[in-house]
């Protein structure tokens, strides 16, 4: 029979009955780092480590535009990743000998 049955307890749980997250449930919080339990300086440390995004470069450089012929730019990107640094060193050996004008 598929009678619906009176006793039945419901297992959904409205979202807003949860409590509220206040500085003091993070205050008393378990960091976890992964599956382990760590204190909140690793915590921290893990957390600066994962959104630290990319390292800052070694010099400044500077976005431009720049219009070069289709061969040279072929050339250099025919040599594969990396053909933008080997194009700026290219500049900077011809500035060693050349002055520009």
């Amino acid at each position: 029979m598929s009678a619906k049955k009176i006793n039945t307890k419901s297992t959904w749980v409205d979202p807003d009955d949860a409590p509220e997250l206040t500085d003091d449930f993070f205050k008393n919080a378990t960091t976890m780092i992964g599956d382990k339990v760590g204190s909140k300086d690793e915590y921290r440390k893990a957390v600066k480590k994962a959104l630290r995004g990319r390292p800052p470069g070694t010099s400044v450089k500077k976005s431009t535009t720049v219009r070069f012929d289709n061969d040279i730019l072929d050339s250099f990107r025919s040599t594969g990743k990396g053909w933008q640094t080997r194009m700026n060193n290219a500049l900077r050996d011809w500035l060693k000998e050349n002055k520009p004008i």
